[in-house]
């Protein structure tokens, strides 16, 4: 019988957010610059299972991932059954700084998906000051709502199973079959009304289109990887930010797509170890 370890170490961080306690699942893996990744709505942070297993990554830098409150195997605070969860934007941004603060993370690179892409805008433009750079993965300004997400919420309803077929069509066509179902199987896991809850934030609260073009690179680089088949976050909406931002990169990933971390990848990281490779470079 043959058994292989991956290098990850998993841990649960007992902190206070926001006024209450909390028992956060965290993964990591490697040494060095350190870089704290963000996953998507309704998922966790088993999507940069491919980073920290990939040694190019890990020989430089400690890959950090963490499920936020009521994702993965983080649960829900006391007395979660009687409110709704709604994510905010100040809510996230204040998660994201007392993760840092409790891990002791000085300037780390941030990388984040989707909301996690989002929050990485809300944060070069407010937080710049606090991270070496700045990596969004799908980070557009807004998106305009395209379906009813009390769907997400309903008695009669697998809410898991219903995030897992809205989401289906956002993988990249070109994406392995195996890399593609697992991508999913994470978000048929999640809790009641969670991708909900997170899809507040990403179409509603956490619009930053009217704010985007004060962020200011040369206090923070600000790298953007978006792929070509997303049509939640598109190649156009990510340019958007681009062009409104000095000093942006962007990058659109050919034949990746909403999920680029997870659904292939081995693909993404040919696009993700040349702006590592810069950052280090420029001693950011």
């Amino acid at each position: 019988m043959s058994v292989r370890f991956e290098p990850i170490v998993g841990r649960y961080m007992h902190l206070d957010l926001l006024g209450r306690p909390h028992r956060l699942y965290v993964e990591e893996a490697g040494e060095g610059t350190p870089l704290l990744c963000l996953h998507t709505a309704g998922s966790d942070g088993r999507q940069y299972r491919g980073l920290m297993n990939d040694p190019r990554v890990t020989s430089r830098h400690r890959v950090i991932a963490f499920d936020m409150p009521w994702h993965g195997k983080s649960s829900p605070p006391a007395g979660w059954q009687d409110v709704e969860y709604q994510l905010t934007s100040a809510q996230y941004t204040t998660m994201i700084l007392e993760v840092m603060a409790a891990l002791g993370l000085d300037k780390p690179i941030l990388i984040g998906c989707s909301i996690g892409g989002r929050i990485c805008l809300h944060l070069a433009l407010e937080h710049p000051e606090r991270f070496r750079a700045i990596i969004g993965l799908q980070a557009g300004a807004h998106v305009d709502p395209y379906y009813d997400l009390n769907f997400l919420h309903r008695p009669d309803v697998h809410g898991g199973e219903m995030a897992g077929a809205i989401v289906s069509g956002l993988v990249g066509p070109d994406a392995p079959d195996s890399e593609r179902w697992e991508t999913l199987w994470h978000y048929m896991q999640g809790g009641p009304g969670v991708f909900k809850g997170d899809l507040y934030f990403y179409k509603i609260d956490g619009d930053i289109r009217s704010r985007v073009a004060g962020i200011d690179t040369r206090r923070c680089p600000l790298f953007l990887l978006s792929g070509e088949y997303d049509y939640s976050c598109t190649p156009e909406e990510t340019m958007a930010v681009a062009n409104s931002v000095a000093g942006c990169e962007a990058t659109i990933m050919k034949g990746l797509g909403h999920f680029p971390m997870s659904e292939d990848p081995q693909v993404f990281l040919n696009h993700l170890l040349p702006v590592l490779e810069k950052i280090a470079a420029h001693g950011a």
